[in-house]
Formats: C-alpha cells, sequence, structure tokens
C-alpha cells in the first residue's frame, strides 16, 4: 500500500541547504514506519475480507448440512414404507430403527477406539525438553575442563605478532 507523497512536504534543510545526517535517519524511520504501518493496514483489509468469505462458506455448509440430515430422515421413512409393502407399516419402522441403531452403536464402538488412542500429553516433545535440559545441566561441567578457543583475527583487525 502506497501512501501519497505531500506536495506541502518541504524537505528539511541544515544551514549549509544540506539535510543533516540526523535528519535523514529520522526520515528514514519515519517512512519505514510509514510504510510498515499500510502494509499492516493492507493485512487487516485482506483478512477481514477472508474471515467474511470464510462465515458465509461456514453458514452455507451448515445450512447444507441441515438439509441433508432433512433427506437422509425422508431416505429412511421411505425405506420404512417399502418394507410396509411385504410387512405392517409399524414392524417396517421398527425395522428401520433397529437399523439405524445398529449402525448408531457401531460408529460409537469406532469412535471409542479412537479416543482410547489419544494420549492425551504430548510425548515425544516432553521427552526432547527433558533430554535438553539435561544436556543444558551438563553443558557447565564439560566447559570447565575445555579452554577457550584462540580468537582468530578478523579481517578489520590486523593480525597480533607474538
Amino acid at each position: 500500500m502506497t501512501t501519497p507523497v505531500d506536495p506541502g512536504h518541504q524537505p528539511l534543510r541544515g544551514l549549509t541547504g544540506e539535510r543533516s545526517i540526523g535528519q535523514l535517519v529520522s526520515d528514514v524511520s519515519n517512512d519505514v514506519s510509514q510504510i510498515m504501518r499500510g502494509e499492516i493496514e493492507l493485512a487487516k483489509a485482506e483478512i477481514k475480507q477472508d474471515v467474511a468469505h470464510a462465515g458465509k462458506g461456514a453458514g452455507m455448509f451448515a445450512g447444507a448440512a441441515v438439509f441433508a440430515l432433512y433427506g437422509l430422515g425422508l431416505l429412511f421413512l421411505g425405506m420404512a414404507a417399502v418394507i410396509a409393502i411385504w410387512l405392517p407399516v409399524w414392524a417396517s419402522i421398527l425395522i428401520m430403527a433397529a437399523l439405524l441403531f445398529v449402525v448408531a452403536g457401531v460408529l460409537a464402538l469406532v469412535g471409542k477406539k479412537q479416543v482410547t488412542q489419544v494420549k492425551g500429553k504430548p510425548e515425544r516433545a516432553i521427552s526432547n525438553a527433558q533430554e535438553t535440559v539435561a544436556t543444558l545441566k551438563q553443558a557447565p561441567a564439560q566447559l570447565k575442563g575445555a579452554r577457550a578457543p584462540e580468537a582468530q583475527p578478523t579481517a578489520l583487525e590486523p593480525a597480533r605478532r607474538s
């Protein structure tokens, strides 16, 4: 997001007619702050639009689920009506109810098996953290016997001669 340049903005000038380093640094700091604010506003606008689309989509899915549930009920009622061709209506409805309870029971057992596999705590992360703590506790003891490495001269620092 860009901000239009203020035509009335006059650059600061020092005694020599040039801007000082401090003024330039201040301007750069202000410009960076203004750019960051603009980027944050752009991100907020994009996120707001995405959230609106996600909310509408979730509402549509919920509506579809309600209609699918009603359709499923009518499908079961139709299946009971087909069974009622050979048996009394009350028997066909009981057969469909029993069939639905069997399906519900199987799904509940499978769900229970999945839930019992939940450990409840992140065991690998905990063991890694414990290993890290143990390693950090051992580090001072290992460093006591070790000598500090000699400093290597950098490109800016001339090599010392002994």
